[in-house]
């Protein structure tokens, strides 16, 4: 499985880094060559520490839970393939109560916010984390690989899919309107996840699942009904482009935080833009 996420992982990368640029879903900001320079030594520090911290603390603790036939996996006994599969369907559901924690607890969204100051959404913001958010997200992952009883195999699994789902709907790529429908029945798609990027609070405040768009659905946290054109990416107090510089980012979760939903000259910014069309429905 290793083996297969080293190429997979930036083939896809590069194939959606070019078709999101031949058939664009929203209209860029900023210039790209910078931005991608940026998110891309970002990015650079997130694998550095995902792979000498998360991902050998997960693995052992997953084969401690193992031994130990310790964990809800473990305890109910099924066939390899099925323990498999709901494996992956618990770590998912869990993950989309991490990533809504994230933003809801005011320390974890200081180095979360990093993520969304990103003026333009495309591949290239799908690592960009702060390294300490991918830090602390360790003690979140060992909790739940323990408490779900996640064998070693189910975690890489999970990660190379993770990782691929996460690319796709962060890449800037139209599809045509009919297959993205049909594809989010199931599957977290670009114009779903680009709805949870605007820089409305109401809007942000929604889409949280990463792989399975089920968990939005059945949390009723699932919005849809905005057009794409009308999505403003990023954050509000943190427009400008020094912000969006590596030493900001990598400055910002320590510094005093800015009134994140309030432009300058605003009293206040924040709310649902949502048309009257029903939330579930997307729109172009």
């Amino acid at each position: 499985m290793m083996d297969i996420r080293i190429l997979v992982t930036p083939t896809l990368f590069g194939l959606l880094l070019v078709a999101e640029h031949v058939v664009p879903l929203r209209q860029r900001k900023v210039p790209t060559r910078k931005r991608l320079a940026v998110n891309l030594a970002v990015t650079g520090l997130v694998f550095v520490v995902g792979g000498f911290l998360v991902g050998p603390a997960a693995r052992s603790t997953g084969e401690w839970a193992a031994l130990r036939r310790f964990g809800l996996c473990h305890l109910l006994r099924l066939p390899g393939w099925a323990n498999t599969a709901l494996g992956v369907l618990l770590m998912d559901l869990t993950f989309y109560y991490w990533h809504m924690a994230n933003h809801k607890v005011s320390l974890l969204w200081r180095f979360h916010n990093v993520h969304h100051i990103d003026p333009d959404l495309d591949v290239s913001t799908s690592f960009r984390f702060h390294f300490g958010e991918i830090a602390y997200s360790t003690l979140f992952r060992v909790v739940q690989v323990l408490l779900l009883g996640i064998y070693p195999r189910t975690y890489l699994i999970y990660q190379g899919v993770f990782a691929w789902a996460t690319m796709f709907h962060h890449s800037n790529l139209r599809l045509p309107i009919r297959l993205e429908r049909a594809v989010n029945k199931v599957l977290v798609t670009p114009r779903m996840h680009g709805v949870h990027h605007s820089a409305v609070l109401g809007e942000t405040d929604s889409n949280y699942s990463v792989l399975l768009s089920w968990w939005d659905r059945l949390h009723r946290t699932m919005v849809l009904n905005i057009r794409q054109d009308a999505i403003d990416i990023g954050v509000p107090a943190y427009q400008s482009p020094a912000d969006n510089g590596l030493g900001s980012l990598l400055a910002m979760p320590f510094v005093r935080q800015r009134n994140y939903w309030r432009r300058a000259g605003e009293k206040r910014h924040g709310g649902n833009a949502c048309s009257d069309v029903a939330p579930t429905r997307m729109l172009d």
